[in-house]
């Protein structure tokens, strides 16, 4: 009885366990899917029922990223390059997809996150080229960034070791070496070479690499070094503003060894008294192109300099620097052209002013007699009129004597006023009122546009706008006289002042000298 129990109850177990549905088994130790940047992370994947992993294959369906393995066995490898995490993050989360299928395209599917921790990597130190000094000089070796490197992107420092430091020499942090070897110790360095240590460190976790360079004497011939200040190989400049470079010269065979410093250009006609030498090693570049260096209507001129330095055995340096320079309106003659026009026109201004000062005190002179003239005729004519009317009495009865004065006094009064009605005789009154009117009004036009255009234009900037040259016109205009024959101006007229910016400024008060 016992043993058909067990029977059945096996039975049913298998037959249990071939009916569940297959999954995939994943390893359940800690840590199983937490991986370094290169590290390795190597595990297998199972199903459950073991008994189906002969029917299904593995593989990634989803996220697979590079350097990731799956062979169909459910065997995972995988080794994080080092770029996947940054020092900030310090971790990151990457997911994929894991199936399992069989030939008859039933897929079994699971999630896996693998968590992948940054790794810092000690910096990089590639081998140094040696530093050859020389004697009496102040020698210069930069550990450049293609030679001394952090993979991470960390900042790093150099940390020189002390006790291989010859006396007099000095590192810094950023890499760069100075030392002015004395007497003694370059003679000592011309027997043997030194060696000095240093380690490089990464910010903040210090990791680091330690790196030795070579120290030895000059032996080569080698060409002089040029060092420019400002530091660049193209400038651009406007017509009239000035450029200034310093040249510093050095040669690892000694300052003597330099024999010319010099500049060739494909510049027509360039000055070359813009290189000036200060000292054996120093030299200045000094230049300004003038209004006319681009000429119309180009807007813009490009050349070069080469600047170079030859040793005594002819080796040379060269430093080229392009230059363009844009052409430039000539500020300085414009305003003295600008000037000269509201100057000229305010000249004008006040010679019609003084000109028409004259003329109003002529016509009010003519007025003057045009009164008193007319006063005069008056008198005549009733003295004429008078005598006529009393020619019967002065005559006592004499008819002929009688006839006589009335006609006369009546053909002279009439012989008056005719040549006065004509104008042969006297001046009309009317006239010289419209004509003084027109004088009065034309000066006090003039002046007051005078002053308005004297103070809007004072300033040179004001001048440089683009309505100054319409504001000339309309105050020109102005001075137009309608009637300058009926007011009989003289056009050869002259001032008996002359029109100089003081006779102009006591006029126009507004108006400002050059």
């Amino acid at each position: 009885m016992f043993k058909k129990l067990f029977i059945l109850l096996f039975f049913t177990v298998s037959a249990f366990a071939q009916n569940a549905a297959p999954r995939i088994l994943l390893p359940r130790s800690p840590g199983w899917n937490v991986v370094k940047e290169g590290d390795t992370l190597s595990f297998q994947i199972r199903l459950h029922p073991d008994s189906l992993k002969s029917y299904y294959n593995f593989g990634i369906q989803q996220g697979k990223v590079a350097g990731m393995e799956l062979d169909s066995t459910g065997l995972f490898t995988w080794t994080p390059a080092y770029h996947l995490v940054d020092r900030v993050e310090q971790e990151k989360i990457f997911q994929i997809i894991i199936e399992a299928k069989d030939d008859k395209e039933n897929k079994i599917t699971s999630n896996v996150d693998f968590k992948v921790l940054h790794t810092n990597r000690p910096p990089v130190l590639n081998s140094l080229k040696s530093f050859y000094v020389q004697y009496n000089h102040n020698n210069v070796y930069k550990i450049s960034q293609d030679m001394a490197y952090d993979e991470d992107n960390d900042p790093i420092v150099f940390v020189p070791n002390l006790e291989t430091l010859p006396e007099g020499m000095n590192m810094s942090t950023q890499g760069e070496i100075t030392w002015n070897p004395s007497l003694n110790q370059f003679k000592r360095l011309k027997e043997a070479p030194q060696y000095i240590e240093f380690i490089i460190q990464d910010q903040p976790a210090k990791a680091s690499v330690k790196g030795t360079l070579r120290l030895e004497v000059t032996q080569m011939d080698l060409p002089p070094q040029i060092t420019m200040v400002p530091k660049t190989d193209k400038i651009y400049l406007r017509e009239n503003e000035k450029v200034n470079l310093r040249f510093y010269l050095s040669d690892p065979n000694g300052e003597e060894d330099i024999d010319v410093f010099d500049f060739v250009t494909n510049a027509h006609d360039f000055p070359k008294n813009t290189l000036v030498r200060n000292s054996n090693n120093q030299y200045e570049f000094t230049w300004s192109p003038g209004y006319d260096f681009v000429q119309d209507p180009a807007d813009t001129l490009g050349f070069y300099i080469d600047f170079f330095a030859l040793d005594k055995t002819q080796n040379r340096e060269v430093r080229r620097v392009n230059f363009v320079i844009k052409n430039t309106v000539n500020e300085v003659e414009l305003d003295r052209k600008n000037y000269s026009l509201y100057y000229g026109v305010l000249v004008n201004a006040w010679e019609l002013l003084e000109q028409l000062k004259e003329k109003e005190e002529a016509l009010k002179k003519d007025y003057q007699r045009a009164r008193k003239g007319k006063r005069g005729r008056s008198v005549v004519n009733a003295s004429l009129g008078a005598t006529t009317g009393l020619s019967s009495v002065i005559a006592n009865g004499n008819a002929n004597t009688q006839k006589t004065i009335s006609a006369v006094g009546g053909t002279t009064t009439l012989t008056i006023s005719t040549l006065e009605a004509t104008e042969v005789i006297g001046k009309s009154m009317k006239d010289v009122i419209e004509r003084l009117n027109y004088v009065i009004e034309k000066k006090n036009e003039i002046q007051t546009k005078g002053d308005i255009f004297a103070r809007d234009y004072s300033l040179k900037a004001a001048r440089r706008g683009s309505d100054f040259i319409k504001k000339v016109d309309e105050f020109n205009n102005t001075m137009n006289l309608k009637g300058m024959v009926a007011l009989e101006l003289n056009a050869a007229w002259e001032s008996k002042k002359k029109p100089t910016e003081g006779n102009i400024k006591r006029t126009f008060k507004d108006f400002v000298m050059w």
